[in-house]
């Protein structure tokens, strides 16, 4: 077997997707839901996007020519975040991911702080545990909206953001988890549905919307993250389910805005941190956090 550097190709992204999918199909069997198109587009673009900005942070295994287990991880002003790691189902338990994870993990030395998300498998878990990673459990709250719940809007105004607004974006997220995300809101913009910004004297914040999903939400105050979150709920398509996932007891304020929206939350995974905690007023992204 060897481990080589993930390439900004198509090929590579597309063998991302394929050992990804298949991987998550076996956590979970009898699920039934398989990605949709959107997703795995956004899947190919953030693959190649992480592999042009850190190539040394991208890893493939490959086993007599055939991709088995990748990790992808970025750098980002002095934190290190693994965005997405999988082996296939019958090279899991052989070292695979251990070999992927400690590749992926010298791309961040020398950094303070370390982000990442943690699906429901239990050997994943031990894995980031040894590692030196808290482990913080997590929620999801989904369903259709109760749009009677929205009837008051509140009184900080919410308005469509773009590229003009990075400075901002960046300013917040370094208040939030010690580092911008820099060119990934690059990508986010290019790829998800929406930003959503507030910016007023009491602070600012900002928050994606993809569909129903809340992608990410950072905001200076649980006020502002209140706000934002029941915009972005108020903006879901009418038939569409919302998702708000990755929600630690730090984030109790966005339990409180689902569940009064008819939401149904429940247990996920986790949000593994070392050197921070889960910042308050944030939702992480689940590839970008």
């Amino acid at each position: 077997m060897i481990l080589r550097q993930v390439r900004d190709s198509p090929a590579d992204a597309e063998a991302v997707r394929e050992i990804s999918a298949a991987a998550f199909s076996a956590l979970t069997p009898g699920s039934g839901r398989l990605p949709t198109e959107r997703e795995n587009i956004f899947q190919l673009a953030r693959t190649r996007h992480l592999a042009g900005t850190d190539p040394q942070g991208c890893w493939l295994a490959v086993q007599d020519g055939q991709p088995v287990g990748f990790a992808l991880s970025a750098r980002r002003e002095g934190v290190w975040i693994l965005s997405l790691t999988a082996v296939l189902p019958q090279y899991q338990g052989k070292g695979v991911g251990r070999l992927l994870l400690d590749r992926a993990a010298e791309h961040g030395r020398g950094c303070l702080r370390g982000m990442m998300t943690v699906s429901i498998d239990p050997a994943a878990a031990r894995r980031y545990r040894k590692a030196g990673f808290t482990l913080y459990p997590t929620m999801r709250l989904s369903g259709p909206v109760d749009r009677s719940g929205l009837l008051d809007s509140g009184d900080i105004p919410v308005h469509p953001g773009n590229a003009g607004h990075l400075h901002l974006l960046d300013s917040v997220d370094r208040r939030l988890r010690g580092a911008a995300h820099g060119v990934d809101h690059e990508l986010m913009l290019a790829h998800y549905d929406e930003l959503l910004v507030v910016d007023t004297l009491a602070g600012s914040g900002y928050c994606y919307r993809d569909a129903g999903t809340v992608k990410l939400l950072a905001a200076t105050s649980k006020r502002l993250a209140v706000r934002l979150l029941r915009e972005a709920l108020a903006r879901v398509p009418e038939g569409a389910d919302a998702k708000v996932e990755w929600l630690t007891a730090e984030q109790e304020w966005a339990v409180d805005v689902g569940l009064e929206l008819g939401l149904t939350l429940e247990n996920r995974g986790y949000l593994a941190l070392r050197g921070l905690r889960p910042p308050v007023a944030y939702l992480p992204s689940g590839g970008l956090l």
